[in-house]
């Protein structure tokens, strides 16, 4: 059939394979005319679902720094009647 591993039949047929040699290839071709404004594209795409939950995540850290603040202070009504 295909023979033993190692050997096995490498002229599949149906299957078509194509190769670019490294040296034709342009690694950097469209990185400013394409690149640079694909990026801003899909960047602001993903503002609406990146800005709102810094903004709650923001309120509630700085709620949490407040309410810690207050808690460490000293009522002052507990020592009125101190001598």
């Amino acid at each position: 059939m295909g023979g033993d591993f190692g050997h096995l039949k490498t002229d599949i047929r149906g299957v078509i394979t194509t190769k670019l040699s490294p040296f034709e290839q342009k690694a950097f071709k469209g990185i400013i005319s394409h690149g640079i404004p694909n990026s801003i594209k899909r960047t602001a795409s993903n503002i609406p679902f990146i800005v709102p939950p810094m903004i709650v995540g923001y309120i509630v850290y700085d709620w949490a720094v407040n309410t810690h603040h207050e808690s460490l202070r000293k009522n002052p009504a507990d020592f009125a009647n101190d001598q």
